[in-house]
């Protein structure tokens, strides 16, 4: 028996959109990545890109256990020197909300190109509405995934 190895044409990516309001964020960030890898189909490979597309709306319900909106800190720096600036979780939410849960799935993602080439597939939005309905997005359940991979053996 010979070992399967995926094509650029045996490669479907679907789109899907997930709700994040009321969600623990790295709860959500972990399935996300997960999506964006392509783990949860039958032809994943380490190597490849064979991820969806993710759309996510409502970034701005994320949820936060613990202390962690104000001892959680994201730190930026510019390259030149003394300008390491740091803030915590509620100061980006208040401004960027969208760059939290951005931050936490690149944070889960390969660090390489491959990682990049699937962040790009990643579309977070603050609101309730997005620009992707001509892609017709689907909504995530664990069901829908597992019955889209189980025609395809």
């Amino acid at each position: 028996m010979k070992t399967y190895a995926v094509k650029e044409a045996d490669i479907e990516r679907d789109w899907y959109v997930l709700d994040a309001q009321g969600q623990v964020l790295g709860r959500l960030a972990s399935q996300v990545a997960n999506l964006l890898r392509g783990k949860h189909k039958t032809i994943f490979s380490p190597h490849l890109d064979v991820g969806d597309h993710v759309v996510i709306v409502n970034a701005s319900g994320i949820r936060v256990t613990g202390a962690k909106e104000s001892d959680k800190q994201y730190r930026t720096h510019s390259g030149y020197l003394g300008s390491l600036r740091t803030r915590n979780l509620a100061a980006v939410r208040s401004t960027f909300p969208e760059r939290v849960l951005e931050h936490a799935i690149k944070g889960m993602l390969p660090k390489n190109a491959l990682g990049r080439q699937m962040y790009r597939k990643l579309h977070v939005y603050a609101g309730a509405s997005h620009p992707h309905l001509s892609q017709q997005p689907r909504p995530w359940t664990e069901v829908s995934v597992q019955q889209t991979t189980e025609g395809k053996n």
